[in-house]
This record gives C-alpha cells, sequence and structure tokens, in this order.
C-alpha cells in the first residue's frame, strides 16, 4: 500500500482496514522514507518500508488518490518507476478514487477498463485507459475503485477473492459494514443540483494539471 504526502486518508485507511483482516498477510505501508507522511486531512500515518526495500514481488499493489498530493506523485519518477516495476509482477494492480490516474501516469493501465472518482473519472482516457462507470471494476488484474469511501468495497471484494465469501462476509460483519447515510447524496445521479455544481467546481484546476502530467508521462514513455 503506497503512502505519499497529501493523499486522502480515508482512501488509504478503508481498504487498509479489510487487507489486515487477511490472517497469514503482511500488509506493507510504502514511501519514499520512513518519515511520517500526513494526508490532506493531516492525518500522519507511518511507513513501513521504503521504494527500494519493499518486496520485490506483492500479491496487491495498492494507491490511494487525494488531490495535490495526487499530482505530485503523478509527476513523480522516482515513485512512477517504482510503481511501474511492482505493477508489471504483482498479482493484483489495485486503487481507489484519482490513485487510479497515479496508475495511468505510470502506464499501467492502457487498454483496461478503469474508474475513478466521478468528478475525474473521464482523465482515464488520457492515460489509455477505458473510463467505467462502477463502485469497484475489475478488468483481468487490475481492480479499481471510485471515490474515497470505495475504498472498503474494494477492499472487501478483494478479501473475498483471496479467501471466500464466508470469510468475507466475516470481515465485514465484524466491521459492521452496513451503511445507512442519513443523506442521499453520494452520487452525481442522486445528489441535489446545486451540490454536484457545486462539488464539480471543486475540479476543474486539478482536471487541467492532471490531464497536462498524464500527457507528459504518456510522451516520456514514447521517447
Amino acid at each position: 500500500m503506497l503512502l505519499y504526502p497529501g493523499m486522502t486518508s480515508l482512501d488509504f485507511v478503508g481498504p487498509q482496514h479489510m487487507f489486515s483482516s487477511l490472517m497469514g498477510a503482511q500488509v506493507h505501508h510504502i514511501a519514499k522514507s520512513m518519515a511520517p507522511v500526513t494526508s490532506d486531512s493531516k492525518l500522519t500515518l507511518l511507513p513501513t518500508t521504503t521504494l527500494k526495500r519493499a518486496p520485490r514481488d506483492l500479491d496487491i499493489l495498492f494507491v490511494p488518490g487525494g488531490g495535490d498530493g495526487t499530482l505530485a506523485a503523478m509527476a513523480d519518477p522516482e515513485l512512477l518507476a517504482f510503481l511501474a516495476d511492482r505493477g508489471s509482477r504483482a498479482k493484483w494492480v489495485t486503487s481507489v478514487c484519482t490513485g487510479s490516474l497515479v496508475l495511468g501516469a505510470a502506464g499501467l493501465l492502457k487498454g483496461y477498463k478503469a474508474t475513478s472518482h466521478w468528478a475525474s473519472r473521464s482523465l482515464l482516457k488520457d492515460a489509455g485507459a477505458i473510463e467505467t462507470e462502477g463502485r469497484v471494476v475489475r478488468d483481468r488484474n487490475r481492480i479499481t475503485g471510485a471515490g474515497v469511501s470505495a475504498g472498503l468495497d474494494l477492499g472487501l471484494t478483494l478479501v473475498g477473492m483471496l479467501r471466500d465469501q464466508a470469510y468475507a462476509e466475516t470481515v465485514q460483519l465484524l466491521a459492521e459494514y452496513a451503511p445507512e447515510p442519513p443523506f442521499n447524496a453520494g452520487s452525481p445521479r442522486t445528489a441535489p443540483e446545486a451540490v454536484k455544481q457545486m462539488t464539480e467546481g471543486m475540479f476543474p484546476d486539478f482536471n487541467e494539471r492532471a490531464r497536462t502530467t498524464l500527457a507528459r508521462q504518456v510522451k516520456l514513455r514514447r521517447t
């Protein structure tokens, strides 16, 4: 599981809870150094290893999303080289929210169906991916989750795949994961139009910068 400054904490913590329920598995929190990593909500997380020391072969490679921190990750040669290398051998290459744009910048989604946060999902086409709507989208060994809270679904999906349904259902019950949100605005299909427009207004700068970064990374891989 990749850690980088400015990532969205729930993108990481939701899947991490599910992955840590896999008895016998070792979950690595991987960063560029062993220094604490501060998320966009100021929650600070501790790496367990570094890019250079991380295992060569991973069952799951996971990337969280975010805002400005994600843009920086998409332009970080060392981080992208790590993802490209480990992603070439990992059994499952996964992400949540705009983490899929980081996978795209590393060249790991070309020709694959993938999803992202709804307000940035169209950018996946700039990475050569096939933009696909869905809470969790699986195409061969690529599994991507939609925005933020979809990380819980992605993590639970992988638990079911790596163990079995009964195991995953036990994890779900232990977490009492049975969402009953107090409002029905968790999707652009159900949110009030004014709320949707306000939320969309938060993304133009991010999307433009992400599009430019993706174009640059695609060009670099061609040269």
